[in-house]
Formats: structure tokens, sequence, C-alpha cells
């Protein structure tokens, strides 16, 4: 590393020697994000923002080719809503914030700040639902939610935070279910063929549900330092909310039932994964179909400025009909300055292009992932850097996908298990007899939580625990 490498990464602790430094160095020093002067929560800066405007996109348009409609609901709940689903509101209820005054007046009912949106929701339901004809409802609402968080952690853990939600109601159980499936689907495709984070698929355990919902389906990714992270979740909620809220219709057999509902959701905790999975000491990696700048162009000016400037501002054009390119021609930086500012914003790829350059019609191609460099013709320069980004996308799961495998083990007594999650080997496989007892040992001799049960899911022989069969096999981690 040169020593104006070494002066521009200083403030970037070893990401193998202090991981946690090293993620929040690396979210301030790329400009994601910042501290805000109000406890628990964060700015997201405009290249942050950038990442989480790539996810939208990209969500918004699966969504709405399946049917989905965006609409908008109140950032305010009442009480009195919030309480109608007891299960619901206990599981939120150490994350509430609530509003008592509007004003100098005292509320007569305390209203709670979205900490998501089933109950506000579900009253609209009751009064748009009145036949099979008005179903399926097929929304969506990209906003923010509150939940009064303990500790902060910029993305990952903060008071509030972006996401979408999604709800739908349906005439059957079985549409429900594949409703979420669906969303299941979509929400892998955007992890693995997008972000480059390979996931486990499957669903919850009952201790692991969200709260009030009969089914969790679970996408669960692994880190680096091997602990997991919830990437996306699609809920089955059967029909426990509109029995709360009495959403009922007329169905085509005359009589009146209770619909049957889902709710499901990312957030911005993905730009977290993001930067934990691909980063590295220099800085940010990005998989170039979320990056917001695919391609930069650094000029290497020399005696022959005007020119050299002249040659990039033409490449930059043709590359602007392929990629989301940036022609860097500040002239207060050095190239090398340039280099390393590019590498720790996580450009998958950078073009030098200096004198000797323009001369030979050329240009010098750098992928951020390892660093390798060929020189490469102007000839055909479109199809080439098109297929240098392919590249760099699939080395990028390719790597977080070697880890994942890498890091999956099976354990087939206590000692192994402990011993695994110890040494943070990532995800244990084991066998489960489905008895709470069972699962709350294991969490209590090893601090790690079960995370996913597959879906395509063969049980092992016998729980780990009481010895009896098993009907369910386990992945266990410890988790963020």
């Amino acid at each position: 590393m040169t020593t104006e490498a070494q002066a521009f990464v200083k403030e970037i602790p070893s990401k193998a020697e202090s991981f946690a430094d090293w993620y929040t160095a690396v979210c301030l020093k790329a400009e994601l994000a910042d501290y805000s002067p109000i406890r628990g929560c964060m700015v997201i800066r405009p290249y942050g923002y950038a990442l989480w405007e790539g996810i939208q996109r990209w969500l918004d348009e699966r969504f709405k080719a399946t049917g989905h409609v965006t609409a908008y609901f109140p950032l305010f709940v009442p009480e009195s809503l919030l309480q109608k689903e007891a299960e619901h509101v206990e599981g939120f209820a150490p994350q509430v914030a609530w509003v008592t005054h509007g004003g100098d007046e005292e509320l007569s009912e305390r209203l709670a700040v979205r900490p998501t949106s089933e109950a506000i929701i579900m009253p609209m339901y009751a009064k748009w639902i009145q036949s099979y004809r008005d179903l399926p409802v097929l929304l969506l609402q990209w906003n923010s939610v509150v939940r009064w968080e303990k500790s902060t952690r910029l993305f990952l853990r903060t008071a509030e935070f972006l996401w979408h939600e999604g709800h739908t109601a349906h005439v059957t159980s079985d549409e429900a279910d594949q409703e979420c499936r669906t969303i299941l689907e979509i929400y892998r495709q955007l992890l693995e063929d997008v972000l480059a984070i390979p996931v486990l698929v499957g669903k919850k355990p009952p201790s692991e549900r969200f709260a009030g919902a009969d089914n969790t389906y679970t996408l669960e990714a692994l880190m680096p330092d091997s602990q997991a992270i919830q990437a996306g979740t699609s809920h089955f909620l059967g029909q426990r909310f509109a029995r709360a809220f009495n959403v009922k219709f007329l169905d085509r057999d005359n009589t009146e039932k209770y619909v049957w509902t889902t709710s499901w959701a990312v957030s911005s905790r993905l730009i977290g994964s993001l930067v934990m999975a691909h980063g590295d000491d220099r800085g940010l990696g990005l998989p170039p179909r979320i990056a917001p700048i695919q391609v930069v162009i650094v000029p290497i000016l020399g005696r022959d400025g005007e020119r050299v400037l002249g040659a990039a501002r033409a490449l930059a054009e043709r590359l602007g009909k392929v990629a989301h390119v940036r022609l860097d021609d500040r002239d207060e930086y050095t190239p090398g300055w340039k280099f390393n500012d590019w590498e720790m914003r996580g450009v998958p790829i950078r073009l030098e292009i200096g004198p000797r350059d323009v001369a030979a019609r050329q240009t010098v191609l750098v992928k951020r992932p390892d660093g390798s460099k060929a020189t490469v013709s102007l000839d055909g320069i479109e199809q080439t850097v098109a297929a240098a980004l392919e590249d760099v996308q699939r080395t990028y799961f390719t790597r977080a996908k070697a880890f994942l495998d890498a890091h999956m083990v099976e354990a087939k007594t206590m000692a192994d298990l402990e011993a695994a999650i110890r040494d943070r080997r990532g995800f244990v496989k084991t066998g489960w007899c489905q008895e709470q007892a069972c699962e709350d040992a294991i969490r209590e001799r090893t601090g790690a939580s079960p995370r996913v049960i597959p879906l395509d899911d063969e049980p092992e022989e016998t729980c780990l625990v009481c010895g009896r069969p098993a009907t369910a096999t386990v992945y266990y981690a410890r988790a963020y």
C-alpha cells in the first residue's frame, strides 16, 4: 500500500481484528450515514440513500408486476387499535414510542408512533372489504417506522428506520400462503441476484415469529463475523387480525367469512448487510447491480491535459449508455487520492486514461474486488465494461457463497453445538423435536437463537437435546 493510500484509510480499523469498529468507520468514511443529535437516530447521507433508492426501484418494479399498488397510512396508531390483537401488542410493547401531548394539551388517548402498520390498516380493510369481489387487496407502502432500541448501530439498529410494508387480504388460506411465498422469492432474488448476498430460505420457529403471525417465512444471511442477520420476512397472519378487527366478506356461497391476511417487509438494514458482506480494509465493496456509480473515469492529465480530458469526456459519454458513469475531473486532487476515494466508496470499475492511453486508443481497467488491472482497447469498450461489471457481480456473490458454505456445520451433540457457536463457525444445523423446552435449553447454553427451518426440510434422525425423534431441522447462530 502506498503512503498516500495508507494516509487515506488510516481511520479504518482492520476488518479481521475489529469488525464492529471497522463497520462503523466504513459507514462514516464512505459517507453512507452519520449520527444525529437525536438519541438512537441516524442521518442517511446522499450516497447511502442512493443505495436505498436502488433497492426501492428494483423492488417496486417487481411488486407492481405482481399486482401490488402503493398506498399510505398514518404515522400514528391509537392505543385502542394497537391493543386489539393481544399477542401483537405484547410483542412490540417494549419498543413502542408514545405521543401523549398535542401542543400543550394532553391527549385523551395515547398515540403509538408507527412500529408497524397492521393495527391502522385493518380498520380500513373492514371498511373497504364487503364481498369476495373486493379481494384480493394487495397494498404496500414506503415509509419509516419507530422502535425504541436500547443501542444504536448505523443501519443495523436505530430507533427510526426505512422500510416498505406489504399488507394483503385474501379469500382463502392457500392464496394468502402463496402470497407469502411469492414475496419471499422476490426478496431472495433481491438478496442474491442484486446485492450478491446468499441466504438460507425457510420459516421461523414459533418463538421467532412476527408478533401475531401464524407463520413467518424468512431469509437468513451470514455476515463475515459469523453472525446471522435476518434479511427479509414474509408473514402469514392467518385470520387473527381479521377476527380482532372484524374484517369479513360475503363469499360466493353467500356466507360471511373472515379474510386471510399477510404482511411483509425488508428494511434499510440491508444497507448494513451490504457493507458487512462485501467491504474490506479499503472500504465499501458494491456489487454493480446496486452501485449508484458503476464506473468511474480518472483522467491522468500530464502535459497534454486538455487532450486527455477531452478523451475522458468522450469515453464517459459512450459508457453512459450502458452504465452509471462518473468522470472525476476534479483538479484539486491527485489521481492517487481519487483512486483511494473511489475504492472507499466501492465503485466496481475504475478506468484510468493518460496521454499514452489516448495515443494508443486504450484505457486501464481496474476491478474493485481484487484490484486487478488490464489495459483494454477503446474499440468495443462498451462491451468490455459490461462484461467486466458482470464479472465483478459474480465475484462478490461467489466469495460470499463460499464463505457461507464454509460456515455451515452440523452438530450431533450438545457439546458439538456449544463448540461451534463458541468458535463462531456460523450456522449450526441440528435436529429438533419442536418442543420449546429443547429450544430453550440450547439458547441458555449457547446464547444462539434458532434462525431458520429450511423449506425443503428433511429432519435429522433425533433431537439433539432430548434424543426423541426429530420433526424439524433447525439452523442456529448468534445473530444481530
